[in-house]
């Protein structure tokens, strides 16, 4: 880090995958976040009164604009985090193209305004209304393994919900901030609707709170959730928090091997394992445990790693910081100090932040690649005895974000999956349903709280508000003063009329509660004065 001509400190983007320096961007001032909040707060007023056909006009253009720099943008997204260049293409730019349309075709749909049916006829007069308002001014603190697709996803939900957005991305990755940027720009918003903010992410995150953001969407990890949290509590700001995963894979007897196999090193290697809804742990029936490991180690020793910002004959790039390379190596070696083996591994690559892709097996739960997240290419394969077996051992775990089932039979994998705890559970598939704007994100357990994406999602950027009115024009309600005895019998009527114990009762009832009810509703309140 530097210090610009402005005065304000200058933080560089270093390739992992390299080593090399190819990008600077100035902090923002936070002493002006008061002020950046305020004309977020005023655009946000002009910007929901817009209809949701006008605003998906804009995040129309930010769709188009991604499709006509995907190239450019895959390419800084890949320097950035140390992905491969058709890692990023898949998996950051194509699911920012599909949010733009989903979210745009659809929030209208899921937020518009629907009557609420009235639930019981003591309440004919009433009726009631659902809206769902936006929440004002959101905040956004995203992390670095999904740089592009995981914060610009919710920059979508917010904006359709009607929002101002403000955005702090990962310091290890700041590139990626300023093409969100130019991004936002093409969409041409009102000025001062989006914030890309660049600094400490404790430091923001207490400005943001102090200042009177109205929700915090933050990635990340459960400890850091756990700080958030706390401090929202101090203002009760509400919080959405995705904080990751140590998810299992079912293989069953029955299982095409081959493409579990396959899916297992997408799921487990692809961006170097940083991703929180990767496989990490594999609980395979012992009838194919050695077939399905025999598959794997095959697939593992084939996978070519190294940077892959500029080359296409590259499987796997490299972890994005050397602090989560010095955790996949401990886990590593606490695993294999404990008794575990290494089945294979894939080719080393000289210089940079790379660490193999590792299967491992004679694992244990003592060790932490089985207990905790790895966050790296590591896979952990476990010998089991049958389902009953793979689902016990699957759901012990605090980490609840994904899990799967592989199987030839779509209707037992659909009865063990409604068995896992977890957010998501997928079938003979990982690692894609982030990508499905139209599904829900989220887990269970110390995963997280709250859902982006999809419905859920765009309900979290708004606040639910009911309408209620009167159909008829009353003068007061059964239970409004005066109280009386007569009030009393005729609260007596109203419920058993609701509930009769006979069919006698409930005639009775209704023929007392009806006059007693017209005039208590029809007529006027004498009082002396």
């Amino acid at each position: 880090m530097n210090v610009a001509a402005s005065g304000l400190p200058r933080v560089e983007d270093i390739n992992p995958a390299t080593g090399e320096a190819f990008f600077q961007l100035s902090e923002t001032d936070l002493s002006t976040l008061p002020d950046i909040i305020a004309r977020a707060r005023e655009a946000q007023a002009q910007w929901a009164a817009r209809s949701f056909s006008e605003r998906a006009r804009h995040i129309t253009l930010m769709r188009r604009y991604i499709v006509d720099h995907a190239e450019q943008i895959a390419s800084i997204v890949s320097q950035s985090n140390g992905k491969t260049r058709v890692d990023a293409l898949a998996t950051e730019v194509l699911p920012c193209a599909l949010a733009c349309k989903w979210y745009a075709s659809n929030a209208s749909k899921v937020l518009k305004p629907r009557n609420r049916p009235t639930g019981s006829i003591l309440f004919f007069n009433k009726r009631s209304r659902m809206e769902h308002v936006p929440l004002g001014v959101v905040g956004i603190i995203s992390p670095w393994n999904y740089p592009l697709s995981i914060p610009f996803g919710e920059i979508v939900m917010g904006l359709m919900a009607g929002n101002a957005v403000l955005l702090k991305v990962a310091a290890a990755t700041p590139a990626v901030g300023k093409v969100i940027e130019d991004i936002i720009a093409a969409g041409d918003l009102p000025p001062g609707l989006f914030h890309h903010i660049v600094g400490s992410g404790s430091q923001v995150a207490t400005g943001f709170f102090q200042h009177g953001i109205n929700k915090l969407f933050f990635t990340g990890s459960v400890n850091a959730g756990k700080v958030l949290m706390a401090q929202a509590a101090e203002t009760l700001t509400p919080v959405s928090l995705e904080l990751g995963g140590n998810d299992p894979m079912i293989v069953l007897e029955d299982a095409d091997l081959e493409r579990a196999a396959n899916g297992a090193a997408w799921a487990g290697y692809q961006n170097a394992g940083q991703s929180c809804g990767g496989v990490e742990r594999i609980y395979v029936v012992a009838s194919v445990y050695e077939a399905f490991v025999a598959l794997l180690a095959s697939k593992t020793r084939a996978l070519r790693h190294g940077p892959g910002h500029e080359r296409f004959d590259v499987d796997m790039g490299s972890l994005t910081t050397a602090g989560q390379l010095r955790t996949v190596q401990q886990h590593v070696e606490d695993a294999l100090g404990k008794g575990a083996k290494i089945a294979a591994q894939s080719c080393g690559t000289e210089g940079g932040l790379f660490h193999p892709a590792t299967l491992l097996t004679d694992v244990t739960d003592d060790m932490i690649t089985l207990r905790d997240e790895t966050f790296g290419p590591v896979l952990a394969v476990v010998r089991v005895a049958d389902e009953e077996e793979a689902i016990r051992r699957a759901n012990d775990s605090y980490l609840a974000l994904t899990s799967s089932v592989w199987t030839r039979n779509n209707r037992r994998g659909r009865a063990i999956a409604s068995r896992l705890e977890s957010g998501v559970t997928t079938i003979n598939d990982h690692l894609y349903t982030h990508g499905l704007s139209e599904t829900p994100w989220g887990g269970w357990k110390q995963s997280g709280i709250g859902r982006t994406h999809g419905p859920e999602g765009l309900l979290e950027m708004t606040q639910p508000k009911v309408i209620n009115w009167d159909l008829l024009p009353a003068k007061r309600n059964l239970w409004w003063y005066p109280f009386d005895e007569t009030t009393w019998q005729g609260l007596l009527n109203a419920l058993r009329f609701v509930f009769p114990r006979s069919a006698g009762e409930w005639l009775g009832s209704s023929l007392r509660l009806t006059p007693f009810l017209l005039k208590k509703m029809f007529t006027s309140w004498k009082t002396d004065s």
